[in-house]
Protein backbone atom coordinates (compact mmCIF):
# COMPACT_ATOMS: atom_id res chain seq x y z
CA UNK A 1 0.00 0.00 0.00
CA UNK A 2 1.20 3.42 -0.74
CA UNK A 3 2.05 5.74 2.12
CA UNK A 4 1.27 9.34 1.88
CA UNK A 5 2.25 12.21 4.06
CA UNK A 6 1.23 16.07 4.29
CA UNK A 7 4.60 18.10 4.27
CA UNK A 8 5.83 21.58 3.17
CA UNK A 9 3.66 23.05 5.78
CA UNK A 10 6.41 24.84 7.07
CA UNK A 11 6.41 29.06 6.77
CA UNK A 12 9.31 31.71 6.71
CA UNK A 13 11.37 30.77 10.35
CA UNK A 14 8.23 28.79 11.55
CA UNK A 15 9.37 24.99 11.17
CA UNK A 16 6.48 22.26 10.67
CA UNK A 17 7.41 18.50 10.48
CA UNK A 18 10.07 16.66 10.05
CA UNK A 19 9.94 16.64 5.95
CA UNK A 20 13.70 15.74 4.92
CA UNK A 21 13.39 12.68 7.69
CA UNK A 22 9.88 11.37 6.13
CA UNK A 23 10.60 11.59 2.64
CA UNK A 24 12.46 9.08 2.12
CA UNK A 25 10.11 6.27 3.47
CA UNK A 26 7.02 7.76 1.79
CA UNK A 27 5.25 7.04 -1.62
CA UNK A 28 3.10 10.46 -2.10
CA UNK A 29 4.03 14.11 -1.11
CA UNK A 30 1.07 16.40 -0.39
CA UNK A 31 2.65 19.74 -0.71
CA UNK A 32 0.89 22.40 1.47
CA UNK A 33 0.50 25.45 -1.43
CA UNK A 34 0.31 28.48 0.77
CA UNK A 35 -2.88 28.69 1.87
CA UNK A 36 -2.61 27.32 5.75
CA UNK A 37 1.35 26.03 5.88
CA UNK A 38 4.17 26.60 3.00
CA UNK A 39 5.77 29.32 1.07
CA UNK A 40 7.46 29.66 -1.93
CA UNK A 41 10.86 28.94 -0.32
CA UNK A 42 9.30 25.98 1.65
CA UNK A 43 7.67 25.02 -1.49
CA UNK A 44 11.16 24.67 -3.92
CA UNK A 45 12.94 22.89 -1.11
CA UNK A 46 10.25 20.65 -0.53
CA UNK A 47 9.94 19.74 -4.26
CA UNK A 48 13.64 19.22 -3.86
CA UNK A 49 13.01 16.30 -1.51
CA UNK A 50 10.51 14.40 -3.62
CA UNK A 51 12.09 14.49 -6.30
CA UNK A 52 15.85 13.27 -4.75
CA UNK A 53 13.63 10.37 -3.29
CA UNK A 54 11.44 9.79 -6.20
CA UNK A 55 8.43 10.54 -4.89
CA UNK A 56 5.17 11.61 -6.52
CA UNK A 57 3.54 15.26 -5.63
CA UNK A 58 0.32 16.20 -4.97
CA UNK A 59 -0.82 19.66 -4.02
CA UNK A 60 -2.69 19.96 -0.43
CA UNK A 61 -4.74 22.92 -0.94
CA UNK A 62 -6.79 24.88 1.53
CA UNK A 63 -9.18 27.29 2.65
CA UNK A 64 -7.44 30.12 2.78
CA UNK A 65 -7.10 30.34 6.52
CA UNK A 66 -3.14 30.30 7.44
CA UNK A 67 -3.84 31.57 11.22
CA UNK A 68 -5.89 28.83 11.85
CA UNK A 69 -3.61 26.12 10.10
CA UNK A 70 -6.57 25.56 7.52
CA UNK A 71 -8.46 23.86 10.20
CA UNK A 72 -11.66 26.18 10.35
CA UNK A 73 -14.25 25.86 7.74
CA UNK A 74 -15.22 28.77 5.94
CA UNK A 75 -18.52 29.35 3.85
CA UNK A 76 -17.21 30.22 0.43
CA UNK A 77 -19.14 30.13 -2.68
CA UNK A 78 -19.04 27.84 -5.49
CA UNK A 79 -16.79 29.85 -7.53
CA UNK A 80 -14.21 31.17 -4.23
CA UNK A 81 -13.68 27.83 -3.67
CA UNK A 82 -13.07 26.69 -7.15
CA UNK A 83 -10.54 29.83 -7.67
CA UNK A 84 -8.78 29.26 -4.27
CA UNK A 85 -8.39 25.45 -5.60
CA UNK A 86 -7.19 26.85 -8.87
CA UNK A 87 -4.81 29.17 -7.37
CA UNK A 88 -2.81 27.23 -5.44
CA UNK A 89 -2.47 24.38 -7.55
CA UNK A 90 -1.41 26.65 -9.93
CA UNK A 91 1.43 27.89 -7.64
CA UNK A 92 2.27 24.26 -6.97
CA UNK A 93 2.28 23.01 -9.98
CA UNK A 94 4.39 26.11 -11.53
CA UNK A 95 7.08 25.38 -8.54
CA UNK A 96 7.09 21.53 -9.78
CA UNK A 97 8.22 22.26 -13.07
CA UNK A 98 10.91 24.31 -12.31
CA UNK A 99 12.08 21.53 -11.24
CA UNK A 100 11.14 19.01 -14.48
CA UNK A 101 8.07 17.58 -11.77
CA UNK A 102 4.14 16.99 -12.35
CA UNK A 103 1.56 17.68 -10.00
CA UNK A 104 -0.54 14.15 -9.86
CA UNK A 105 -3.17 14.38 -7.63
CA UNK A 106 -4.73 16.91 -5.16
CA UNK A 107 -5.28 15.94 -1.56
CA UNK A 108 -7.80 18.68 0.30
CA UNK A 109 -6.44 19.77 3.61
CA UNK A 110 -7.81 20.19 7.00
CA UNK A 111 -11.58 21.27 7.05
CA UNK A 112 -11.63 21.21 3.24
CA UNK A 113 -11.56 17.82 3.71
CA UNK A 114 -13.26 16.56 6.55
CA UNK A 115 -16.17 19.37 4.97
CA UNK A 116 -15.56 17.50 1.55
CA UNK A 117 -16.40 14.60 3.22
CA UNK A 118 -19.58 15.65 4.91
CA UNK A 119 -20.65 17.76 2.26
CA UNK A 120 -21.78 16.97 -1.24
CA UNK A 121 -21.15 20.85 -2.64
CA UNK A 122 -18.01 20.79 -1.00
CA UNK A 123 -17.21 17.61 -2.44
CA UNK A 124 -18.46 18.75 -6.00
CA UNK A 125 -16.88 22.12 -6.29
CA UNK A 126 -13.52 20.15 -5.25
CA UNK A 127 -14.04 17.68 -8.21
CA UNK A 128 -15.40 21.08 -10.83
CA UNK A 129 -11.96 22.44 -9.48
CA UNK A 130 -9.96 19.34 -10.37
CA UNK A 131 -11.64 18.68 -13.75
CA UNK A 132 -11.17 22.37 -15.05
CA UNK A 133 -7.57 22.30 -14.58
CA UNK A 134 -5.75 21.99 -17.44
CA UNK A 135 -4.12 18.83 -16.10
CA UNK A 136 -5.09 14.87 -15.41
CA UNK A 137 -5.05 15.20 -11.51
CA UNK A 138 -6.12 12.59 -9.20
CA UNK A 139 -8.18 13.65 -6.17
CA UNK A 140 -7.36 11.80 -2.83
CA UNK A 141 -10.06 11.39 -0.23
CA UNK A 142 -11.00 9.39 2.46
CA UNK A 143 -12.16 5.78 1.74
CA UNK A 144 -15.46 5.03 3.58
CA UNK A 145 -18.65 2.80 2.66
CA UNK A 146 -19.63 5.34 0.45
CA UNK A 147 -16.82 4.49 -1.28
CA UNK A 148 -18.38 3.55 -5.02
CA UNK A 149 -20.88 6.53 -4.83
CA UNK A 150 -17.80 8.49 -4.79
CA UNK A 151 -16.04 7.22 -7.33
CA UNK A 152 -19.36 7.23 -9.88
CA UNK A 153 -19.82 10.89 -8.61
CA UNK A 154 -15.93 11.35 -10.04
CA UNK A 155 -15.87 9.70 -12.59
CA UNK A 156 -19.50 11.70 -14.20
CA UNK A 157 -16.71 14.30 -13.89
CA UNK A 158 -13.58 12.41 -15.34
CA UNK A 159 -11.45 12.74 -12.57
CA UNK A 160 -10.40 9.17 -11.14
CA UNK A 161 -9.80 9.04 -6.91
CA UNK A 162 -7.51 7.63 -4.55
CA UNK A 163 -8.78 6.31 -1.59
CA UNK A 164 -7.34 6.55 1.46
CA UNK A 165 -6.83 4.96 5.01
CA UNK A 166 -5.55 6.48 8.20
CA UNK A 167 -2.99 4.59 10.02
CA UNK A 168 -3.44 6.00 13.49
CA UNK A 169 -7.03 6.67 13.62
CA UNK A 170 -10.46 4.78 15.08
CA UNK A 171 -13.03 4.43 12.46
CA UNK A 172 -16.38 4.48 13.02
CA UNK A 173 -19.16 1.67 11.66
CA UNK A 174 -19.85 4.08 8.65
CA UNK A 175 -15.74 4.39 8.08
CA UNK A 176 -15.65 7.62 8.70
CA UNK A 177 -12.79 8.88 11.50
CA UNK A 178 -14.28 8.94 14.88
CA UNK A 179 -14.19 12.53 16.28
CA UNK A 180 -10.61 13.69 17.95
CA UNK A 181 -12.81 15.08 20.73
CA UNK A 182 -14.03 11.11 21.18
CA UNK A 183 -11.92 9.17 23.67
CA UNK A 184 -9.92 6.81 21.84
CA UNK A 185 -9.68 8.45 18.61
CA UNK A 186 -6.34 8.56 17.83
CA UNK A 187 -4.82 4.97 18.25
CA UNK A 188 -1.42 3.90 20.74
CA UNK A 189 1.40 2.73 18.57
CA UNK A 190 0.88 -1.20 19.26
CA UNK A 191 -2.88 -0.22 18.45
CA UNK A 192 -2.05 1.85 15.24
CA UNK A 193 0.78 -1.36 13.93
CA UNK A 194 -2.24 -4.11 14.35
CA UNK A 195 -4.71 -1.67 11.98
CA UNK A 196 -1.96 -1.30 9.22
CA UNK A 197 -1.55 -4.96 9.43
CA UNK A 198 -5.14 -5.48 9.43
CA UNK A 199 -5.32 -3.16 6.40
CA UNK A 200 -2.29 -4.55 4.33
CA UNK A 201 -3.30 -8.17 4.78
CA UNK A 202 -7.25 -8.42 5.00
CA UNK A 203 -8.30 -4.78 3.91
CA UNK A 204 -10.42 -4.29 7.02
CA UNK A 205 -10.46 -2.07 10.01
CA UNK A 206 -11.85 -2.51 13.94
CA UNK A 207 -14.57 -0.16 14.24
CA UNK A 208 -14.98 1.93 17.71
CA UNK A 209 -17.92 -0.59 18.26
CA UNK A 210 -15.28 -3.54 17.67
CA UNK A 211 -17.06 -4.62 14.09
CA UNK A 212 -14.83 -5.73 11.31
CA UNK A 213 -15.34 -3.15 8.25
CA UNK A 214 -13.84 -3.80 5.01
CA UNK A 215 -12.47 -0.57 3.65
CA UNK A 216 -11.13 -0.18 -0.12
CA UNK A 217 -7.86 1.99 0.36
CA UNK A 218 -5.14 2.79 -1.82
CA UNK A 219 -2.88 4.39 0.16
CA UNK A 220 -2.51 5.03 3.71
CA UNK A 221 -2.00 8.50 5.25
CA UNK A 222 1.06 8.57 8.01
CA UNK A 223 2.42 11.43 10.11
CA UNK A 224 6.42 12.96 9.76
CA UNK A 225 5.38 15.57 12.71
CA UNK A 226 8.35 14.45 15.23
CA UNK A 227 10.97 11.99 15.63
CA UNK A 228 8.42 9.63 16.55
CA UNK A 229 6.37 9.94 13.99
CA UNK A 230 9.54 9.14 11.57
CA UNK A 231 10.27 6.09 13.73
CA UNK A 232 6.60 4.99 13.22
CA UNK A 233 6.59 5.68 9.83
CA UNK A 234 9.58 3.17 9.33
CA UNK A 235 7.69 0.58 10.90
CA UNK A 236 4.34 1.01 9.01
CA UNK A 237 6.81 0.92 5.66
CA UNK A 238 7.79 -2.70 6.80
CA UNK A 239 4.52 -3.74 7.29
CA UNK A 240 3.51 -2.48 3.85
CA UNK A 241 6.46 -4.19 2.01
CA UNK A 242 5.95 -7.21 -0.52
Amino acid sequence: MLLNCDLGESFGSWKMGEDALAMPHIDLANIACGFHGGDPLVMQRTLALAKEHKVTVGAHPSYPDRQGFGRRSMALSHDELLTDIHYQIAALSGMAQVQGLNIEYVKPHGALYNDMMRDDAVLNTVLDAISTYPSELKLMMLATTHSHEHRVLAQAKGVELLLEAFADRRYTDAGNLTPRSQQGSVLNKQQMLSQVHSLVNQGVVITDTGKTLPLEADTLCVHGDNLAGIAAIKEIRALCMP
